[in-house]
């Protein structure tokens, strides 16, 4: 298991940009993956992207393909999502998330660790 914290949400106006931040602590990062979901007010939480911790290979949702960028930093232990052309539909709490597999995951079901999430607002 491994542990998450969250960081970088705010308020941005829409075309802005925001970078979020994972911290992620513990001992198990054999295939490691992970992840970002958001979930805006009275909505299911959703996929937005992930990354394969060791190996190469990343997923986005197509609402955000072209516009996020999922990556990581070893030295750190951090993941980044770095979102740019931000639209007011972006507005949510992000949530970043760990599991464990060979393949990508895209389910929520499929991580076993969570942040506490963060606010991005996305005023237009």
């Amino acid at each position: 298991q491994v542990q998450l914290v969250e960081s970088g949400g705010g308020l941005v106006q829409a075309g802005g940009s925001l970078r979020l931040s994972c911290a992620v602590s513990g001992r198990t990062f054999s295939r490691l993956n992970m992840g970002w979901f958001r979930q805006a007010s009275g909505m299911e939480r959703e996929f937005v992207a992930t990354i394969r911790w060791s190996e190469a290979g990343t997923y986005y949702a197509d609402s955000v393909k072209g516009r996020f960028t999922i990556s990581r930093d070893y030295a750190k232990n951090t993941v980044y999502l770095q979102m740019n052309s931000l639209k007011p539909e972006d507005t949510a709490v992000y949530y970043c998330a760990a599991g464990y597999g060979t393949n990508l995951l895209m389910g929520a079901r499929q991580y076993n660790s969570w942040g506490q999430g963060t606010q991005v607002t996305v005023s237009s």
